[in-house]
């Protein structure tokens, strides 16, 4: 049994009581880089609550080709669709940042549902959230230029990650954002030519997070709005959109 504070947002919503009940259920484990935690369309048994590290939630485009639909850090919960009895996943989930999470199979964790009102309402809340944010992003990823799109991804990983710096190399961005590898290096070079950011082999450094929130797209300050508005009492990113 667990005994610490857990560190996921959503869960230190709950009362002591209410996290124990939850945290007895579950296991600590590690998030490996490039790890699958779900495939598209099938039931993988659990949910996870991040305590650190970020997982990336992909979408088929076409055979063998995947697009970014959201992001998941401490903020939040993959598996939130058990809270409508939903077990089967619609998306592929990946670590794309390493850390730690609860796992908690399906049944424990649906029975905590069942018995405790408080966490179905945080479920419920960021399920909307999720909803919205999937749906921004697809806009994002069709309509906005490049640069400001990498610029809104550098800042949904910063605000997940911990420290200033984190590993993401060009080609997979361009994955990500369903772009050209060399479309990604043109605007990056563009946002280090700015002393925006820094970036050697993968290691990408945030040098100016004001700046780098002027070069993101509306996107980014539309879905901080969203999730004040949907979980007003999760601690905000410390970004200047939210002071």
């Amino acid at each position: 049994m667990h005994t610490a504070l857990p560190q996921n947002k959503l869960l230190q919503q709950l009362s002591d009581e209410q996290q124990q009940a939850v945290l007895r259920h579950s296991k600590v484990i590690d998030l490996r880089f490039g790890q699958v935690l779900c495939e598209e369309g099938e039931n993988c048994g659990f949910v996870y609550l991040p305590l650190s590290g970020y997982i990336s939630i992909l979408t088929s485009v076409q055979l063998n080709q995947r697009l970014e639909v959201g992001l998941i850090g401490n903020e939040g919960i993959l598996g939130a669709l058990i809270a409508i009895g939903v077990e089967s996943s619609p998306v592929q989930a990946i670590v794309q940042g390493h850390g730690q999470a609860l796992q908690i199979e399906h049944q424990a964790f649906s029975a905590e549902l069942q018995r405790c009102t408080k966490l179905q309402q945080l479920l419920q809340q960021y399920l909307a959230f999720y909803v919205i944010q999937l749906t921004r992003l697809v806009c994002c990823n069709h309509y906005h230029e490049t640069e400001p799109r990498l610029a809104r991804r550098l800042l949904m990983t910063h605000d997940r990650a911990d420290g200033d710096q984190f590993f993401l190399t060009h080609q997979y961005l361009a994955s990500m954002l369903g772009v050209r590898r060399s479309s990604v290096t043109q605007a990056a070079g563009s946002l280090l030519e700015k002393k925006i950011i820094d970036y050697h082999r993968g290691q990408i450094h945030i040098l100016n997070r004001p700046a780098l929130e002027k070069a993101s797209c509306s996107c980014y300050r539309d879905l901080l709005c969203k999730q004040q508005q949907f979980l007003p009492d999760l601690p905000q990113p410390d970004s200047s959109f939210v002071r």
